[in-house]
């Protein structure tokens, strides 16, 4: 079968690897030559993800059999849309359902009108005197997002003082002055955790939670970025994430798909929920209407299920299970000297990708060309896979010496002293739960 997959970072490096050892002959387009992908592809396009028109120009003159979309940008564009009404089945939500993604007061407004569990306390404004008297009138803290995309980036939170009100109020000053409108939200504390699944619009399948690390700096330091790197353990669940909160935040996303079918838009693909867990149980952080990066690398690895398999399931809306080893994984992503903020670009990288191989360890390529050329974001990531946390970090960290330049990472992703400090979080909120193993 002939898959086209639409982007080229370093979930879709994981995708298109998944694709084809499930037999697909793959198709990719993306804004940049994949170095990991241009290994695996029959063909491939050059142009930007949310060029709508371009991509089915290409996927027209392949011939594709189906689609796979792995950032969000293009679905909020309706690439899905416009392939299907070319006759193009696609893995991903239609514009219309990846406003659960693309638009987050349309999210908080539908766990509402549906009374889905894990929601939170919100408002929306367009007028800046009553977001501040509202704030006033709180009392509480609260956390302001802007109501698109972000990347990973953009959200504020602030605490109990009186200034942190007052920065709140700027922020969303700020936005409803740039966007029109602000969403504001009661401030849940905890530790966030990601759940992905698969589903067809009726049926949702499970993957292993896994934990990202979204500040760029060690010890959970500086900006929110995409995600330096995460990890997940073999029984599927985290060391801090009991049974029933997995099986609360499962039905949080049974439910959303639920919600989405009665209000006419139906929601396939994948599914991700960011969820924190405080002292009360999970709540919602957002949806992502497709995989996260770095989470794929976490969970894509370890399917045993032909992923063409389930995608076919999907689209003929008779998905059934998917099974996952039972292992643990630690992703480490290199990114260029001075991201964030101010990251080199256009500086070349060495990479002996056999001695990471030889370190065991999986290695998928970002945002760097064919070329080994920085493009200024998350560059290169290593993945480490094996039966215990702390075995699959040390592979991980291993492989990390055989790729060389301009170059950082977090030393600290799955380790044991930051999945403690996690642990620690968890129980000065009140918790009481058995650690799971990992």
């Amino acid at each position: 079968m002939k898959v086209l997959l639409v982007g080229g970072g370093g979930r879709e490096n994981a995708i298109g690897e998944a694709l084809v050892r499930s037999g697909a002959e793959l198709y990719v387009v993306s804004k940049h030559r994949n170095p990991g992908l241009a290994r695996l592809a029959s063909g491939y396009g050059l142009a930007k993800e949310t060029n709508v028109g371009k991509v089915l120009e290409f996927a027209l003159n392949w011939g594709v059999d189906l689609a796979f979309i792995g950032p969000e940008a293009p679905l909020e564009k309706g690439i899905v849309n416009v392939l299907e009404e070319n006759g193009i089945p696609t893995i991903g939500p239609s514009r219309e359902a990846a406003k659960l993604e693309t638009d987050k007061a349309f999210a908080r407004s539908l766990m509402e009108e549906y009374e889905i569990p894990g929601r939170k306390l919100f408002r929306v404004f367009d007028d800046v005197s009553e977001m501040r008297s509202w704030i006033d009138d709180f009392e509480r803290p609260v956390v302001v997002k802007p109501i698109g995309l972000t990347g990973g980036k953009g959200v504020k939170v602030v605490g109990y003082q009186l200034r942190d009100n007052e920065e709140a109020k700027a922020y969303a000053e700020e936005l409803i002055r740039k966007d029109g409108k602000v969403l504001i939200e009661e401030r849940t504390d905890g530790v966030e955790f990601t759940f992905q699944v698969f589903t067809d619009g009726k049926h949702v399948v499970p993957m292993p939670l896994a934990q990202d690390y979204p500040h760029a700096y060690e010890g959970d330091q500086g900006p929110i970025t995409g995600g330096m790197g995460s990890y997940s353990c073999p029984n599927h669940l985290l060391p801090f994430v009991p049974r029933e909160d997995y099986e609360r935040a499962l039905e949080t996303l049974k439910a959303t798909v639920e919600a989405m079918r009665k209000n006419g838009t139906p929601y396939k693909g994948i599914l991700y929920g960011q969820f924190m867990l405080g002292k009360d149980g999970p709540v919602l952080i957002e949806y992502n209407a497709r995989f996260g990066d770095p989470e794929a690398m976490n969970v894509l690895p370890l399917l045993k299920t032909s992923l063409l398999e389930i995608a076919e399931g999907i689209v003929d809306g008779n998905l059934g299970r998917a099974e996952f080893e039972k292992k643990a994984t630690v992703v480490k992503y290199l990114a260029p000297k001075g991201y964030p903020t101010n990251p080199v670009k256009g500086v070349k990288v060495e990479v002996d990708e056999r001695a990471v191989e030889d370190a065991g360890a999986k290695l998928y390529y970002a945002s760097i060309d064919e070329n080994f050329t920085l493009l200024s974001s998350r560059a290169i990531a290593v993945v480490g896979i094996a039966d215990t946390l702390e075995e699959a970090e040390k592979i991980a960290e291993s492989a990390v010496p055989h790729i060389r330049g301009e170059l950082f990472y977090r030393r600290d992703v799955g380790t044991k002293e930051s999945v403690e400090k996690r642990i620690k979080l968890m129980k000065e909120l009140g918790r009481e739960f058995e650690l799971n193993p990992c």
